[in-house]
């Protein structure tokens, strides 16, 4: 049989340091480890005495205790820990907190737990309890500083200024913006005078808070402090709209006291706009009695209503003929069609008209004035250019006249000369063509600037300038030499025109 090996010294020293470091960390944790508990942050105003591993009990019973006691950043409140054990769960979203003391007149505190209500969602681990849903009770050294020599102090002075306010007679200026019936008076005396009027209030009051009591009041007043849980349940829920509620509150309130000059003018003149309203209801209820006498004086004629619709009977069986089939009935019937297609000419001429309109305009501010211009060149015959028009008219019909089977046109004899003219690019077939003119060409009038005019349709035509029928742009084209170059241009113009005649027309060139 073999002898054991001894353990190393070392193996030996290392498990006796383990074990002792974890008897050190239980001792001072009092925790098993991996084993870590649930956990709550409630956020109070004062931590209020409570101290680490100090009970929290729902409804009596502990249920856990608190871990840790921090300070909130950047705040006066406190952060308390508190370790809920598996009894205690689950909590809700709306659960509160509240610390109490253990014992009378204070000693040892706890946290009391409400767990919230089923509705609301459950509180995971790690979450937070707001300051709103906290409270922290009130400590007998608060109730007793709160009567410290400078609060006497403060309250006796107050009571020395409330004196004086009361018994101070007012000034010329505190008078001139007051009401007249308490000019003079001091503060007690307007509050003496104001007990007259105190019956007549009380009464007054004792109306409005019979109607607060309701039409039950055994039933009334429990539906109150109900619907008053629910709004304060629902204010405490929503903390950022009340905040919100708040702080524009306090900046409405703060424009009221940026216009507080105006608000107690506004005030002064309350007397005097009651008082009209007064004698605007006393004329109101004043001529209530002529109303009434008018009433009365009209029933007889109310009286007599039937027999003048019995009376209008007969008038009435004459004009039902009239107002017949065969009479009046039958014209509007007649007339129905006529009456459509009138209104439809009628709502048609709605659209109708502005354009006539503008086409009058346009006539007689620019079109028969332009036709009234002689026209002065050196064909000119002295009379109104509209004139021209008529009498080339009258000339084509001359020229054209029937005197053979050829029908009606106009025949022109083309001849011979010795100036040579081009007649411009033709088609692939023809090429280049040339003619012979007996004379230089005169040119044209007006020239041809070798561009249309621009066409705008949108501008209006009596807004237009009369065009200058003598002016530079009527100038005749220049003459060139052995060929002439406008009557180049021309010759396509000239063409266009001639191409509805066929090829009468086209015999021509």
């Amino acid at each position: 049989m073999s002898r054991r090996k001894p353990r190393s010294p070392v193996t030996i020293g290392l498990i006796a340091l383990v074990v002792v470091l974890v008897l050190l960390f239980l001792g001072f944790t009092k925790d098993i480890p991996f084993t870590r508990p649930f956990e709550v942050n409630a956020v109070f105003q004062s931590a209020n005495s409570i101290r680490v591993d100090s009970p929290v009990r729902i409804a009596g019973v502990e249920v856990g205790k608190v871990k840790e006691v921090k300070p909130e950043q950047g705040t006066d409140a406190a952060v308390v820990v508190l370790q809920i054990k598996d009894d205690g769960l689950p909590l809700h979203t709306d659960a509160t907190a509240k610390i109490r003391p253990r014992i009378f007149l204070e000693g040892n505190f706890f946290v009391d737990l409400q767990p919230g209500t089923p509705e609301a969602p459950i509180l995971k681990d790690g979450g937070t309890l707001k300051v709103t849903q906290t409270s922290t009770p009130v400590q007998l050294d608060q109730v007793l500083t709160s009567l410290q020599s400078d609060s006497r102090t403060d309250l006796k002075d107050l009571l020395d200024q409330l004196n004086i306010a009361l018994n101070s007679k007012p000034t010329p200026a505190q008078d001139r913006s007051s009401d007249p019936s308490a000019r003079g008076e001091t503060a007690a005396k307007s509050f003496n005078d104001a007990y007259d009027d105190i019956p007549a209030a009380e009464r007054s009051t004792a109306q409005v808070f019979e109607a607060l009591l309701g039409t039950e009041p055994s039933r009334d007043l429990s539906r109150l402090i109900d619907g008053t849980a629910r709004t304060t349940g629902a204010l405490i829920r929503n903390e950022n709209a009340l905040r919100g509620l708040i702080t524009n509150f306090n900046a409405t309130m703060a424009a009221f006291a940026a216009q507080g000059q105006n608000l107690r003018a506004s005030i002064r003149e309350l007397p005097t706009t009651l008082g009209n309203a007064d004698r605007a209801l006393s004329s109101l209820n004043a001529a209530f009695p002529p109303t009434r006498a008018f009433a009365r004086e009209i029933l007889p004629g109310v009286r007599e209503t039937p027999a003048t619709i019995q009376a209008a009977f007969p008038w009435i069986a004459q004009a039902r003929p009239l107002m017949g089939p065969k009479e009046l009935g039958g014209l509007a019937r007649q007339l129905s069609p006529a009456t459509a297609d009138l209104a439809r000419v009628t709502d048609r001429a709605i659209k109708l008209l502005p354009q006539t309109n503008l086409a009058s305009r346009c006539a007689i501010r620019v079109i028969l004035p332009t036709g009234d211009v002689v026209i002065k060149d050196e064909f000119t015959t002295g009379v109104e250019n509209y004139k021209e028009f008529f009498y080339t008219l009258v000339g084509l019909s001359g020229e054209g006249q029937n005197f053979d089977g050829n029908g009606m046109y106009v025949r022109f004899q083309p001849g011979g000369g010795t100036h040579t003219l081009s007649f411009g690019s033709q088609s692939a077939d023809t090429g280049q063509l040339f003619g012979n003119n007996v004379a230089v060409p005169l040119g044209n009038r007006p020239f041809y600037p070798g561009h249309r005019s621009p066409y705008r349709p949108d501008a209006t035509c009596y807004k237009q300038k009369r065009p200058e029928l003598n002016g530079p742009a009527a100038a005749k084209s220049p003459q060139t030499g052995a060929s002439a170059t406008a009557t180049r241009s021309a010759l396509p113009q000239l063409r266009k025109l001639l191409r509805p005649f066929g090829s009468k027309a086209e015999g021509t060139r």
